[in-house]
């Protein structure tokens, strides 16, 4: 036993003695099983709280419930508890009448700390004699950097080459394929896997992995209750970069942890970082996007940057399960889809072992660039009934590292010790190759400007969520969303076979925050927008539950927009009575036409919204419309 082991020993039962000498400054916990109580306009459960409303005059009892400390407590005298947090104001409280002084507990501190070295030194002089070195433990194989191992190994030229591994690169090889059933296809990504969809990332792979380990194909169940691999294609399905014009039936060949530097629209060719180039008749530019990093974390001291993730890839899941499966405390920095549905399903998860999921971030509500407010600070309401602790209106102004976890100081006076901190703000597209291509880059949105037919140049398409396309409707965007990655690059791969198609597609998204929360949406849905809610609810005057509530947001005070029908049976919904918001519609409306539609747990109607918004009118009254969506039934 070496020196080091012994004074692990040592510090060990003198930290055990410590406890012991000051075990009544232990925080009380509360129970397991937190109350549930039901509110007149809400028939759904709530926690009795996992955070209550912003009030800062209730610190000690959020941080009671949520582990989460004051700043201005902590400044108090106090003394070290067992999660190494200083005691707060309450539990010092309570200390005054222990009825043991501090000179008590300092005394059996020294007695446990002489006990702990005499056993120490007993230990050291009989086992040192027979100590032998422990086997280095194996360090895992090295992921190669690139496959194949060298660019020259890469055709000279190929009649299609994709850049980029994502969901869009994918979806055009297929409509390419489908169009030339000989075509021979490359695709160059710095991926170290092959293509896979990323939303059951943050959904479904984690509620199979609940029920079944996870397989090396990462396969999940999906809501139709089948089977399939988080990976698109198995990967016999593809051919080694190097046999790819060998083959008589054509496919595609993918070159791993390579990376384009600049395309020559005019010679038709590709450049790799390392010089290579490639020769192309047809390209496409799915680089995607890469996730944000806030400066508070980019410029932390490396040992603090160990404990500060993004979530975007299969390894970031691995990593995350990790630190879930061993009960450790999660962060999440984000109120947007990712940040959401992540701190959903991680809730759901940890419920088993008991681990504390955290969210933070400086908005009112959750999903509020999306969601009007009142229905954003109710799905908040909804997450904080799941387990997850919802700490709005907050940012983290520094962090430290505090042992083996991260100490986060949020702008609101708390802080919060976690193991690990996901960082969730959104992501920015992969443009670098457009200063050395000569391609043109959207100022506001990002992105590569593209035509209608999605062409930044001639043979040259991008799709994904690297392109910022016009739409006719709704003018200049850019969407990051699966289903536009899925349409445009489809309509990318037919063009690149000579279809020559305008992208007129009006893309959907989805998302879905636990048992409850369920919601699709189509068009412009942003929140920033006058909007008008069309819900399902309970009735004040009858007994019918199919009546219709109106819902108007805070942006629409000095709009004129058509009111819904005010009788009796369709009372206006109150937000600050907490209603429950079971089925509805949200429009989000430009110039009094519709440009948006949410579905809130109202599914298989996204054809008609779609529908509803390129007939771009104007409606007279907005609960005829939502009548369509069949809310009540």
């Amino acid at each position: 036993m070496s020196i080091c082991s012994v004074r692990g020993i040592n510090l060990q039962f003198g930290r055990r003695a410590f406890l012991l000498a000051n075990r009544r400054l232990t925080p009380a916990t509360f129970p397991e099983d937190t109350v549930l109580k039901r509110s007149v306009h809400n028939n759904s459960p709530k926690k009795e709280e996992c955070r209550p409303k912003i009030s800062y005059n209730s610190e000690v009892l959020r941080a009671a419930n949520c582990n989460v400390s004051s700043k201005n407590l902590d400044k108090q005298k106090g003394t070290t508890s067992s999660s190494g947090e200083k005691a707060t104001a309450y539990e010092q409280t309570t200390n005054k009448d222990s009825g043991e002084g501090v000179d008590g507990g300092k005394t059996k501190l020294l007695i446990a700390l002489a006990a702990a070295l005499g056993i120490g030194g007993v230990v050291y002089y009989l086992s040192r004699g027979d100590e032998t070195p422990k086997a280095k433990k194996e360090e895992p194989q090295p992921i190669p950097q690139t496959n194949p191992t060298s660019s020259q190994d890469l055709p000279k030229h190929v009649p299609y080459l994709l850049i980029g591994g994502g969901t869009a690169a994918f979806s055009a090889f297929r409509a390419i394929k489908s169009n030339d059933a000989r075509a021979k296809v490359l695709m160059v990504t710095d991926e170290k896997r092959k293509p896979y969809m990323r939303p059951p990332l943050s959904k479904e792979l984690w509620y199979s992995a609940q029920e079944t380990p996870l397989s090396e194909d990462y396969r999940f169940k999906q809501w139709t209750g089948a089977e399939r691999s988080l990976y698109f294609e198995p990967e016999e399905f593809f051919i080694h970069p190097s046999k790819l014009n060998e083959s008589e039936k054509g496919g595609i060949a993918v070159a791993h942890g390579f990376r384009v530097k600049k395309i020559d629209p005019v010679k038709k060719t590709a450049t790799l970082t390392d010089g290579y180039e490639i020769g192309y008749d047809e390209c496409l530019i799915a680089t995607g996007c890469s996730p944000k990093m806030l400066p508070v974390f980019a410029n932390a001291p490396p040992s603090v940057k160990d404990k500060i993730m993004v979530y975007r890839t299969p390894d970031d899941f691995e990593r995350l399960k990790s630190y879930v499966d061993a009960k450790k405390k999660v962060t999440i920095i984000g109120n947007g889809f990712l940040g959401s549905e992540l701190s959903c399903t991680l809730a759901n998860y940890s419920k088993s072992n008991g681990g504390q999921i955290y969210q933070v971030f400086p908005e009112n509500g959750n999903m509020s660039k999306v969601l009007p407010d009142y229905l954003s600070k109710w799905t908040m309401k909804k997450m904080e009934s799941q387990g997850v602790c919802v700490i709005p209106n907050a940012s983290v102004k520094s962090v430290a590292r505090d042992d083996s976890s991260l100490k986060l100081n949020l702008s609101t006076g708390e802080t919060i010790l976690s193991d690990v901190v996901v960082v969730c703000v959104g992501c920015e597209a992969n443009t670098d190759l457009a200063s050395l291509s000569g391609l043109e880059v959207d100022k506001n949105l990002g992105g590569f400007v593209v035509n209608a037919e999605l062409e930044a140049r001639r043979n040259l398409f991008v799709a994904g969520d690297a392109s910022c396309f016009y739409d006719p409707l709704l003018g200049r965007r850019r969407v990051e969303h699966h289903d536009h990655s899925v349409v445009s690059g489809r309509l990318a791969g037919e063009n690149m076979v000579g279809k020559k198609k305008p992208y007129n597609h009006q893309s959907m998204f989805w998302s879905d925050l636990g048992p409850e929360i369920g919601y699709e949406g189509i068009g412009l849905v942003d929140s920033s927008l006058p909007t008008v809610g069309v819900f399902s609810l309970p009735s004040k005057t009858t007994d019918r539950s199919d009546n219709l509530a109106e819902n108007q947001s805070e942006e629409t005070e000095k709009k004129e927009l058509t009111k819904a029908n005010t009788n009796n049976d369709i009372p206006t919904a109150d937000a600050e009575a907490t209603p429950n918001y079971g089925r509805g519609v949200v429009f989000y409306l430009r110039d009094e036409k519709i440009v948006g539609i949410l579905l809130w747990n109202i599914f298989n109607r996204v054809g008609l919204a779609r529908t509803i918004i390129n007939q771009n009118k104007k409606y007279d009254d907005l609960n005829e419309v939502a009548k369509l969506f069949e809310i009540h039934s």
